[in-house]
């Protein structure tokens, strides 16, 4: 025979805790894969709940928001107040832009005003054209050639 243990009032039983009855007829608390219907405890006053310390992430967060939103409000000022010399920029970027290529425009036309006085000067003055002919019989035998000048 089983001795016969206290058994446990309903609610001090945990929950997920439950009692069966064994194989061989005796009883025990088990814990249950099944959910369990909690069990309500008496009405009570609530309570507050505990203070969770914040997070450092949370607290980094919190100091950087203020600095990332004043960071953002100056730039947009300063950028109101430099819109009238960033327009004056421009302007002389542009102005830049028309010179440079005002400039290589008229150097193309000077180069080709060059090119062809040089190719009239040459025209008129040929350079004489110089034809050679060497032979000679073997890897090392004495060479003979002619220059033609026309």
């Amino acid at each position: 025979m089983h001795p016969q243990h206290p058994t446990l009032p309903p609610h001090d039983i945990p929950p997920g805790v439950q009692e069966v009855i064994l194989p061989s007829g005796e009883r025990a608390l088990a814990y249950s894969t099944a959910p369990t219907p909690p069990v309500l405890p008496a009405p009570t006053v609530p309570t507050a709940p505990a203070a969770q310390p914040i997070p450092a992430w949370a607290k980094a967060t919190a100091l950087l928001a203020p600095t990332v939103g004043g960071g953002i409000a100056i730039t947009a000022v300063g950028l109101s107040a430099a819109a009238p010399g960033l327009l004056a920029v421009s302007h002389v970027l542009w102005s830049a832009v028309a010179a440079i290529a005002t400039g290589g425009i008229a150097a193309a036309g000077v180069i080709g005003r060059v090119r062809a006085r040089i190719t009239a000067a040459q025209r008129e003055m040929q350079r004489p054209h110089i034809t050679q002919h060497i032979t000679s019989t073997g890897l090392f035998g004495r060479a003979n050639g002619t220059i033609n000048h026309r």
